[in-house]
């Protein structure tokens, strides 16, 4: 059975009242805030830095998960779990030694992850699958917010539960990309168990309610 995490991405947040959405994921029906760290290499795109991630951990009161959408990450692995993040994602494709990399990871004490672009076949994962406490499945291509669900992505998250199941390791399955409240259900069906949402969270009329009716509550 799957769970039903909720993680807001602070991506889609207005930084000018960072303070007060940070306080809304404290209080609102979410479980993990999500930050998208972006280096303008790996992605065509760059998003906060070290000083904002601070500044959501110094308030935060529920767990962070760090998606390194950057080439070379085991450069700053440690410095992450330093500011306080629990659940850190490295991509398959930035990736040379990726065994090497969660290992690290973990060693550090975090939950390590491993993030799959939308063209890479999941089972590339199943020989490393051991070493994940988490997969990140992306069903847009990283780098913006607000884009359109890739919808191949549900058949990618049934195999790769299958895999799970069948290699007994507990691992989990986070899918990020145009998650809304109108897929979160077939996303759990499939066996998701963290929906990362950002503009179905933040750009809502009210982002509280949002997060209930994602959470199917």
């Amino acid at each position: 059975m799957s769970l039903n995490l909720l993680a807001p991405s602070m991506l889609s947040a207005n930084f000018g009242r960072l303070d007060e959405y940070v306080e809304m994921v404290n209080t609102g029906e979410a479980d993990i805030f999500h930050l998208d760290i972006m280096d303008g290499v790996f992605v065509p795109n760059i998003s906060y830095g070290f000083p904002v991630v601070e500044a959501i951990a110094a308030k935060a009161r529920k767990p962070l998960d760090a998606h390194l959408m950057i080439i070379d990450p085991d450069r700053y692995v440690s410095r992450f779990r330093d500011m306080g993040v629990e659940y850190l994602s490295v991509h398959y494709e930035a990736c040379t030694h990726l065994h090497r990399s969660l290992q690290n990871i973990r060693n550090l004490g975090m939950k390590a992850g491993v993030a799959l672009n939308p063209h890479t076949n999941v089972l590339l994962v199943e020989d490393i699958l051991e070493e994940c406490d988490f997969v990140l499945v992306m069903s847009v291509n990283p780098g913006f917010g607000g884009q359109k669900f890739i919808k191949r992505a549900v058949e990618k998250i049934s195999v790769l539960k299958d895999m799970i199941i069948r290699r007994n390791t507990g691992t989990l399955i986070e899918v990020d990309g145009g998650v809304t409240s109108a897929n979160a259900e077939m996303l759990r069906q499939a066996g998701a168990d963290i929906l990362v949402a950002g503009s179905a969270v933040f750009a809502a009329e009210d982002p509280l309610k949002a997060m209930k009716l994602i959470k199917g509550m």
